[in-house]
């Protein structure tokens, strides 16, 4: 059973290359997959190298390898990789079909490096001029051009063969604070999110997104006692509401929005136990803490083989339908199919007239 448990956690890494601590770790408790962060850049050959690395610590099916490549500000490589606008950009040309092609391009430089999650699309919506955390990460400034051009770039990501990810459920577009910092607060109605913040979340799961997000985020009308990450409420809304059944992520579980008042362990089980499939850690050290909690308790009985299982399936069943055909990287090969003049050229027409 704690073979299966490693498999619902996402952990950071400290460098450009493992630790033998990290791969020990990854290794022995079976862990379901990295995050990389531009502290873990340097290349794409080093990129491809560090990716191939990692798989080699599998058990059975490969890691998630992901990544935030939304362009604009939020693009952990950039050396070597193609320079994304960012999304608000890029639908400033009002072509869906750009906007497929520049998520194919995306989707395609990751994985040629191994990259095989990108945790994206943003669905939330822009409705708020001081929001500065999400800004121009956004699509658009209402949930109809948001929802179109979601529907594109899981499109483009599909195609390609890359796991999307839909975020950050239920909507960080009209908030002022950062959960990297601070709890922000979402003063709607349910009401109100299902006539606006849903509607591009809908949109995604009808596109057959791989996973969605949930955010570090107080919403009442949701749920009075708990942030999103802790409800039983949030994730029943994307379960029954959305009709969503595949993998439900946490957002970054060191966030001050929610690491001041819970240890690591007790924040991880509590979002394990209110609903979440996968949870992520950006440093290593923060991952194992929390793993060492969770399977505690799952010895102890507070988290039950069962809840572990259901977890499991709906993550093994996204790794069977992307990562039954692993293949090493051909390091050689990289160069050739990152950055290119091609590719260069396509989001060029994004600053065009």
């Amino acid at each position: 059973m704690n073979k299966d448990l490693g498999q619902l956690f996402i952990t950071g890494i400290s460098g450009k290359q493992l630790s033998a601590e990290e791969e020990q770790f990854i290794q022995k408790e079976n862990i379901g997959g990295v995050i990389l962060f531009s502290h873990n850049y340097e290349s794409p050959a080093q990129l491809a190298e560090l990716v191939n690395n990692i798989q080699s610590l599998r058990d059975n099916y490969p890691l998630f390898i992901a990544t935030d490549h939304e362009g604009g500000r939020v693009q952990r490589f950039k050396e070597g990789f193609t320079k994304i606008p960012s999304m608000l950009d890029v639908t400033k040309k009002e072509s869906p079909k750009l906007c497929f092609e520049i998520s194919q391009l995306m989707s395609n430089e990751l994985l040629s490096c191994g990259v095989n999650l990108n945790l994206g699309p943003v669905c939330d919506i822009f409705t708020n001029p001081k929001n500065s955390v999400i800004g121009d990460r956004a699509f658009g400034k209402n949930a109809d051009d948001v929802s179109k051009y979601i529907s594109a770039m899981i499109r483009g990501q599909q195609t390609s063969g890359i796991m999307s990810c839909a975020k950050h459920f239920p909507g960080h577009g009209d908030t002022l604070e950062d959960s990297h910092f601070k709890l922000p607060i979402v003063n709607k109605s349910l009401d109100q999110l299902r006539e606006q913040e849903f509607i591009p979340f809908v949109k995604a799961v009808k596109a057959r997104v791989d996973m969605v997000m949930m955010a570090h985020l107080k919403v009442d009308s949701i749920d009075q006692e708990n942030i999103c990450t802790f409800s039983p409420k949030a994730y029943e809304l994307i379960r029954e509401e959305l009709k969503f059944k595949k993998v439900i992520i946490t957002d970054d579980m060191e966030m001050k929005a929610i690491s001041e008042d819970l240890s690591l362990g007790e924040a991880a089980l509590k979002a394990l136990k209110a609903g979440a499939d996968l949870i992520e850690y950006r440093s290593f050290e923060a991952c194992r803490s929390a793993y060492e909690y969770v399977k505690d308790a799952v010895n102890s009985g507070e988290f039950t083989p069962q809840e572990v299982s259901s977890r499991y399936e709906r993550i093994l069943e996204l790794k069977k339908k992307y990562l039954s055909n692993y293949s090493p990287i051909y390091i050689p090969d990289v160069a050739g199919q990152v950055g290119t003049a091609e590719n260069q050229n396509l989001v060029e027409q994004v600053s065009q007239a």
